[in-house]
């Protein structure tokens, strides 16, 4: 699609066409803009007119996309999550806010290690503020690349194009179950013990899913779990039921209150290493820096 030098794309315009695609309705998406109805109406035909093509179709008082319509917004998507992301830091530069700094973390990190690094992190820089999530594994990869999170932890990523990944830890993976289940007596739990009491699997498409199947298949088990979930900490809450004998991450097993459960170490070995994720060639602002070494300091005191 070629557009003449005069007609090229308005961020304007894509901004118009990406909320009417969110909210489908004209009126909808004037009250988000804060603009009136017919400018949103103006604003689609002009951006029609430009791509030469139509992107919706006009049902009763809704607007259905069109094809051309939904792989246009696939392509411009991420550039939403840039501009908010830009339009964030122009309020914190208006508000005259120390710092902000933007975190987005996956759950076995960021329901265990990262609060502590946080708690650390802010104690000592009351006027910072922290946007803070916890995502699946390619949100947390998607909004590190778009600019949207300053740093994104995670684990058992070895590496991402248009990312720089940095591998702080590694540490094994643990077998977890009730300290009255009957494997709670070895000191070594591997595949054909658990598949002889029933265990609860990781979900396959998930990296450390993927890794605990190939762990099976190492030691020639089949992997079938009579459970299968997406993640560690669900494994760990079913474990804790009785429902069987579950094979989840060390940080996980070691940030678990109020469970009664035990770990015990899994053969074969399944390394797995906590990442820090950033853009290249974009350097860390101080904030991010400061909070790197909390984490990593959280990381060691964990592993101690």
């Amino acid at each position: 699609m070629k557009i003449a030098r005069r007609n090229d794309l308005s961020l304007r315009l894509l901004e118009i066409f990406g909320t009417l695609m969110l909210h489908r309705t004209t009126v909808a998406a004037a009250e988000v803009l804060g603009i009136s109805q017919p400018s949103v109406s103006t604003g689609i035909k002009q951006l029609e007119q430009q791509v030469g093509f139509a992107l919706f179709e006009r049902e009763n008082t809704r607007m259905i996309p069109t094809n051309e319509g939904d792989l246009l917004f696939a392509e411009v998507e991420p550039l939403f999550g840039q501009l908010r992301s830009v339009e964030s830091r122009v309020r914190d530069l208006r508000g005259g806010s120390v710092g902000k700094l933007r975190l987005m973390a996956t759950p076995p990190l960021g329901h265990s290690v990262v609060p502590g690094a946080l708690k650390s992190f802010l104690a000592a820089r009351p006027g910072v503020t922290v946007q803070y999530d916890v995502r699946r594994m390619e949100n947390v990869i998607d909004a590190v690349a778009v600019g949207a999170a300053d740093i994104g932890l995670c684990l058992g990523l070895d590496s991402h194009p248009g990312l720089t990944v940095d591998k702080i830890r590694t540490e094994r993976m643990v077998a977890l179950m009730r300290a009255d289940h009957p494997l709670a007596a070895l000191s070594v739990i591997g595949p054909r013990d658990v598949a002889e009491h029933g265990f609860i699997g990781l979900d396959r498409a998930s990296r450390l899913g993927l890794l605990l199947q190939n762990a099976f298949e190492t030691a020639r088990v089949a992997y079938t779990p009579q459970v299968e979930v997406r993640y560690c900490h669900t494994a760990a809450v079913l474990a804790q039921s009785g429902t069987g004998v579950a094979v989840v991450d060390s940080y996980t097993a070691s940030f678990l209150p109020n469970m009664q459960v035990v770990h015990r170490t899994f053969e074969p070995p399944i390394p797995v290493s906590a990442c820090m994720l950033t853009r290249p060639g974009r350097p860390m602002s101080r904030l991010a820096r400061e909070f790197a070494q909390a984490f990593v300091a959280a990381l060691t005191d964990q592993g101690a």
